[in-house]
């Protein structure tokens, strides 16, 4: 939804990707920053197995710490006790 503006901002500096999963492919670490559905419940066997390195920024506190730690992700709740 925002992939024009995001262009027209930050040019070729950022990377845009056209799902979720692309973007977490060689990743070593990934910040959610919006509350966007498609956000809320991904395949995060998938998203891991893609990953680099298992490390999530959680900047809107929709996800379960818990649930993540268990399943081999560092997490980090932004503005969540750690």
């Amino acid at each position: 939804m925002a992939a024009d503006n995001a262009r027209r901002i930050f040019d070729d500096r950022v990377q845009l990707v056209p799902n979720p999963y692309l973007a977490a492919d060689g990743a070593d670490g990934l910040f959610l920053v919006t509350e966007w559905n498609e956000f809320r419940q991904p395949d995060f066997a998938r998203v891991k197995a893609a990953m680099k390195q298992p490390i999530l920024f959680d900047g809107r506190n929709i996800w379960n710490p818990k649930r993540l730690r268990e399943i081999g992700f560092t997490y980090y709740g932004v503005g969540r006790a750690s």
